[in-house]
């Protein structure tokens, strides 16, 4: 498994297990096979509803603690309180700390991300969270968070071939933040795109291959979400495979601004999110 270094020195494993959409019930046998399969990096959230089943999955896999990078969120109705969201999640996880918890979505029109931050700042100094980061911000409410001293490791954000986010990305390496991808393959979208079939068939792998090894060749942090037994093994085999540079600049070109989920400049819909 590939790991980046975090800008709090820590490491996080570059391929992980994403559950959105996913069902509590369902949670703990998928994340315990993730875990057999070879994933050690665990995305999960308080809104997806899925924590309790995700932490028995964790405990299943019989894998040790310490070997395990699991992420959590904090949802927007609780800004107010970021300790008792975060107490709330370990206990539903059965967990004594999260490796890297992140505020889900900046909400601007709560102004509450920055206040929460601090709070984010307080619980990894307490041991609770071993990394913090964000998850959808952009370069404005990223600058909201200095007053701290402390700078995200993480944000989490929309990315896919259709949908490059090429500011936020430039935002985050300006300020020594890991860009992590959700929706890395565009809801599958993306995956019925003529030349991107032709670089599959070139190389002898899946379209959705040749993409999540475009998010790790840019060094991003990528989560793919599946039910699928086999696509477990496939998107972890795409660790193997290297596309040229003209590969990737054609990827590249592909950005059509298709955004997939919901703008965090505007209104983010609460209690259920339209996007991970």
């Amino acid at each position: 498994m590939n790991h980046l270094t975090l800008n709090d020195g820590r490491s996080i494993p570059q391929l992980g297990f994403g559950t959105w959409k996913i069902t509590d019930e369902d949670s703990a046998p998928l994340v315990k096979k993730a875990i057999e399969t070879g994933y050690r990096h665990i995305d999960t959230a308080a809104i997806y509803g899925n924590e309790a089943g995700v932490g028995l999955g964790l405990r299943q896999s019989g894998v040790d603690r310490e070997e395990l990078f699991v992420t959590t969120k904090l949802w927007n109705d609780d800004h107010g309180d970021p300790a008792a969201a975060l107490r709330t999640s370990l206990d539903k996880l059965g967990l004594e700390y999260v490796d890297l918890y992140l505020i889900h979505w900046p909400v601007p029109e709560q102004n509450l991300y920055a206040s929460a931050w601090k709070t984010l700042v307080t619980l990894r100094e307490q041991g609770l969270a071993k990394s913090i980061g964000v998850s959808n911000f952009y370069a404005e409410t990223l600058d909201d968070l200095q007053d701290s001293g402390v700078v995200p490791a993480v944000n989490q954000v929309e990315i896919h071939p259709t949908f490059a986010n090429r500011a936020t990305i430039e935002a985050n390496t300006a300020r020594g933040i890991v860009t992590e991808s959700w929706s890395p393959l565009g809801r599958a979208v993306d995956l019925d795109i003529p030349i991107l079939e032709l670089i599959a068939a070139r190389v002898g792998a899946s379209v959705a291959q040749v993409i999540l090894a475009w998010h790790l060749a840019k060094n991003f942090v990528v989560i793919p979400k599946t039910v699928s037994p086999a696509r477990m093994r496939e998107n972890l085999e795409t660790l193997d495979l290297v596309l040229t540079d003209s590969d990737l600049a054609a990827i590249d070109a592909l950005d059509r601004g298709n955004r997939t989920g919901s703008d965090p400049r505007g209104t983010v819909p609460r209690p259920t999110p339209s996007s991970a």
